[in-house]
């Protein structure tokens, strides 16, 4: 049982309290997986009946299980790849990575909020969203750059920022209100991201984040946020889910621009046809 992926989906129904603990399981789970019942309390500002009660809600028997499970899900995803690659390597390795990226799909897309949805569809492909900025961190810039060259071929205005800080702040100086971030990143997140989506939504623009828990400092901050499922079966996080919400959202943006859009991949398409730039040999 994932941790993290039980809390994001009993989110709703957790108390004030019982969130306060949460954020520390995720936040600090070597607090969880190496402290006491009392430690988890006092840091969460909560009481020790409140640490129980939270085990009990995610599915625990106790909080000696959500400690087992913390302690797992330490060894699996916070350790460095150059620690995670020690392990034994499973008997099949296609296996093993088939049953992962199969659940990494079905639990990253059957754990979206419908509405939730819709209103990242919305954002971005209104009218009035002037520019669409795409940031990640550095392990999920593929997933990142791939959205954000299809997205531009079905609305202008998409601005991939990356490169070094001062770049970055250019490209971010003038970000406002009619702006929206999509903001990609997984733990262990990176610094200079997470700044400059701060930065970015200060000066109003609107966050949709790609992350892979309700509690990510990413989460916190957007408008919308989508948390995927990042299992992987070999020392690195698999970006498999990410890449299924970010196609989810390419098709949900294409339906609703669909007049537009066609249009613009008509002209995309003669132009390269012009050009001579592709060939289907």
């Amino acid at each position: 049982m994932i941790v993290s992926a039980q809390i994001d989906a009993h989110l709703r129904t957790l108390t004030p309290a019982e969130r306060r603990v949460a954020a520390v399981v995720v936040d600090d789970p070597e607090a969880v997986a190496f402290g006491t019942v009392a430690d988890v309390a006092r840091q969460a500002g909560a009481s020790g009946a409140t640490v129980v009660r939270l085990a009990a809600k995610l599915g625990f028997e106790g909080f000696v299980e959500l400690q087992g499970a913390v302690q797992e899900e330490l060894t699996r995803r916070l350790r460095p790849a150059s620690e995670r690659i020690r392990r034994p390597v499973p008997g099949d390795v296609l296996d093993a990575a088939l049953a992962s990226e199969m659940g990494n799909v079905a639990a990253t897309l059957e754990g979206v909020d419908r509405s939730a949805f819709d209103g990242a569809v919305r954002l971005l492909s209104k009218r009035e969203t002037a520019r669409v900025f795409v940031l990640s961190g550095d392990a999920s810039s593929g997933v990142a750059a791939l959205f954000a060259g299809e997205l531009s071929m079905l609305r202008p205005g998409v601005v991939p920022v990356a490169g070094s800080e001062v770049l970055v702040a250019r490209l971010l100086a003038d970000a406002g209100p009619s702006d929206v971030m999509v903001v990609i990143d997984l733990a262990r997140y990176d610094r200079a991201v997470l700044d400059a989506a701060g930065r970015a939504a200060e000066q109003g623009a609107k966050l949709v984040a790609l992350t892979d828990s309700a509690l990510s400092p990413l989460a916190s901050a957007a408008t919308v946020s989508f948390t995927a499922s990042v299992t992987g079966a070999g020392p690195f996080d698999s970006h498999v889910g990410l890449l299924a919400l970010a196609n989810a959202l390419l098709a949900g943006v294409a339906a609703r621009l669909r007049r537009s859009a066609t249009d613009r991949l008509d002209r995309f398409e003669a132009a390269w046809r012009a050009a001579g730039a592709l060939t289907d040999a």
